[in-house]
C-alpha cells in the first residue's frame, strides 16, 4: 500500500509539471505592487513584453532557462529557438514548446513559469487626468480610494468642475462608467462616491463651461 501511494504521488507530480502555470514569487519590495497584483489574476492572464518566464524541461536540465519576454513578444528557447509568447497564457506557451520539443525528445514534461510581472506595472497603474494640478500615472496600491488619488494629483484646479468628475473601468467585455461628485467629496466630506479603486482605473476631471 505505501509502494502504491509513493507512485501515485510521483505521477501526479509530473502531470502537474507537464502543464504550465502562473506563480509571483515575492521578489522584494521594488516589484511588491505588481507581484501584489499579480496575485489577484487569474489564470488567463496573458504574458507581456519584459514579463520573465522560467522553462522548465523535466529531466532536461540543459534546455531549461529562465528568459525575459522581448519586444517582439518572443522568447528564445534551447534547441527550437524563438517561440512566441506575447499574449499566450503559460500554459499555451508551455504546450507550444512540448509540441515543439517533440520532434527531439520523447514526450517532453514541459513548465512554463512567471517569475516577474513586469509588463503590468503599466497595466496596473491609476491615472487622474483633466483639470487637476498634476495629472498622474500613479502605481495601484490596495485601499486607494478616488480621494486618495486625486489628493496625489495635487487636487483640483481652478477651472475644475469636480462634481462632474468619472471613473473609467475598463473589464473584459466594457468599460463601465461611474459619477464622481468629487466637491462633495473635497468640500462636505460626503463620500458615497469616494470609490475603491482598482488597477487600470481612469479618474477624469472634466472643466467647467464658462
Amino acid at each position: 500500500m505505501n509502494s502504491f501511494r509513493i507512485v501515485s504521488a510521483l505521477l501526479s507530480g509530473l502531470i502537474i509539471l507537464a502543464t504550465g502555470c502562473a506563480s509571483v514569487p515575492d521578489t522584494g519590495e521594488e516589484n511588491g505592487e505588481a507581484n501584489r497584483y499579480a496575485s489577484n489574476v487569474d489564470g488567463d492572464y496573458r504574458i507581456g513584453v519584459d514579463d520573465r518566464l522560467q522553462i522548465t524541461v523535466w529531466r532536461n536540465p540543459e534546455l531549461s532557462t529562465t528568459v525575459p519576454v522581448r519586444p517582439d513578444g518572443k522568447i528564445s528557447v534551447p534547441l527550437i529557438g524563438d517561440v512566441q509568447a506575447g499574449g499566450k497564457t503559460p500554459t499555451q506557451v508551455a504546450a507550444i514548446i512540448k509540441d515543439k520539443l517533440s520532434a527531439y525528445i520523447r514526450e517532453p514534461n514541459v513548465a512554463v513559469i512567471l517569475t516577474e510581472l513586469r509588463s503590468h506595472e503599466f497595466l496596473s497603474r491609476v491615472r487622474v487626468t483633466g483639470a487637476v494640478r498634476t495629472p498622474r500615472s500613479m502605481p495601484y496600491r490596495p485601499g486607494m480610494t478616488v480621494l486618495d488619488a486625486v489628493l496625489e494629483a495635487g487636487g483640483t484646479n481652478d477651472f475644475a468642475a469636480p462634481n462632474r468628475t468619472k471613473l473609467y473601468r475598463k473589464t473584459k467585455t466594457k468599460t463601465d462608467l461611474l459619477e464622481i461628485n468629487l466637491a462633495d467629496i473635497l468640500v462636505k466630506g460626503k463620500l458615497e462616491s469616494n470609490y475603491d479603486l482598482k488597477p487600470g482605473d481612469v479618474v477624469t476631471v472634466p472643466e467647467r463651461f464658462f
